[in-house]
């Protein structure tokens, strides 16, 4: 076991100080717009799985022969299309899954477009009060399960915010086994 863990360390220990200066650049940026991507994925006010793939885009542009591969890329991009309909849908799903009729759902997408430009609030708050507006105005509910069809979009929400991280770190994995790995 010694033997193993003394060959692993003096093998890190050369692969970081057999790197030039440049590749210590790009290896920061990289690791910083991860970082900052998955500070995003949880932080409405930045854009999380979009900085993580912009960090395996850059590393390969700068870096091309250390860079992903063509399917690294691929996967990151259908983690970035994944994480972005999971953003969406989540709020609207748990609106129906607490009742919501279709005008709910609607007011649900509707106020989360509009809440996305009254950050970092109106993320949360724009689907609640789209819902329960277009419940209350054009579904003609009452004001409890207008409000209940809220909760769930409340609680959808927050479900798409636990599946978007766990995206984002399934994205930063691929970029760290492609890039080191494969």
């Amino acid at each position: 076991m010694t033997e193993w863990l003394s060959n692993a360390w003096h093998s890190t220990a050369h692969f970081f100080t057999a790197m030039p200066w440049q590749m210590w650049g790009v290896w920061t940026l990289s690791i910083c717009l991860l970082i900052v991507g998955i500070i995003g994925s949880v932080v409405p006010l930045l854009p999380g799985p979009l900085l993580i793939f912009a960090a395996g885009i850059l590393h390969t542009v700068l870096r091309p022969e250390s860079g992903m591969s063509t399917w690294g890329i691929v996967i990151l991009s259908l983690g970035l299309v994944l994480s972005y309909v999971v953003d969406f849908a989540s709020g609207a799903m748990g609106a129906r899954w607490f009742g919501a009729s279709r005008w709910g759902i609607a007011g649900v997408f509707i106020g989360g477009i509009v809440g996305m430009f009254f950050i970092p609030f109106g993320l949360v708050l724009g689907p609640l009060i789209g819902g329960v507006a277009f419940e209350l105005i054009f579904a003609k509910k009452q004001l409890h399960p207008a409000a209940k069809s809220a909760w769930g979009s409340l609680l959808g929400t927050g479900v798409g915010l636990v599946l978007r991280l766990i995206v984002a770190l399934a994205m930063v994995a691929t970029f760290f086994l492609d890039v080191l790995v494969w």
